[in-house]
């Protein structure tokens, strides 16, 4: 994390810098493919009280129209929260994930995540910006089968809190 050191008083202290905006723009390799297990989709929709028989039983999801069970709508959090890292991550961005907190999440979906999907993401940074000492950093993921095929783009908002 850049910082600048300084001395009050006999006491030294640390100030965090801003984040680099320079990372715009910056993108990082695709991750590893991630195989979307049934489980897992049942485990996830139970967790946020999602009933819908599609989302934990293949025979409704296959009578919707969908090949297995199909994910809630925000299930690939599970996915790009774990690729996020790679940002959150970066020592030369310098954020400070003890500061961090998440501050708005989005998804714009090319189609529904079902079970059997191996899913790769790419990240890049969209914005960087710094207000009231506190810098924002907005990341984009492009969800896409390991084939390649578009599934999902989520947006995450990262609030980096500053001193005091």
């Amino acid at each position: 994390m850049p910082v600048t050191r300084g001395r009050v008083a006999g006491t030294m202290y640390f100030r965090r810098m801003p984040l680099d905006p320079s990372f715009v723009g910056r993108s990082y390799p695709p991750t590893a493919p991630y195989l979307v297990g049934r489980e897992k989709i049942r485990e996830f929709a139970a967790a946020i009280g999602a009933l819908d028989a599609a989302h934990h039983d293949p025979e409704a999801a296959r009578a919707a129209g969908y090949p297995d069970v199909v994910a809630p709508p925000t299930f690939p959090i599970v996915v790009t929260m774990a690729a996020s890292r790679q940002i959150v991550e970066d020592p030369a961005l310098g954020i400070d994930y003890s500061r961090v907190v998440h501050g708005d999440q989005r998804f714009s979906y090319t189609r529904p995540v079902v079970a059997g999907d191996e899913l790769v993401c790419v990240n890049t940074v969209d914005e960087i910006t710094t207000r009231g000492g506190h810098d924002f950093v907005t990341t984009r993921t492009e969800v896409r089968t390991a084939g390649g095929e578009p599934v999902v783009t989520a947006w995450s908002r990262l609030v980096v809190r500053g001193e005091g």
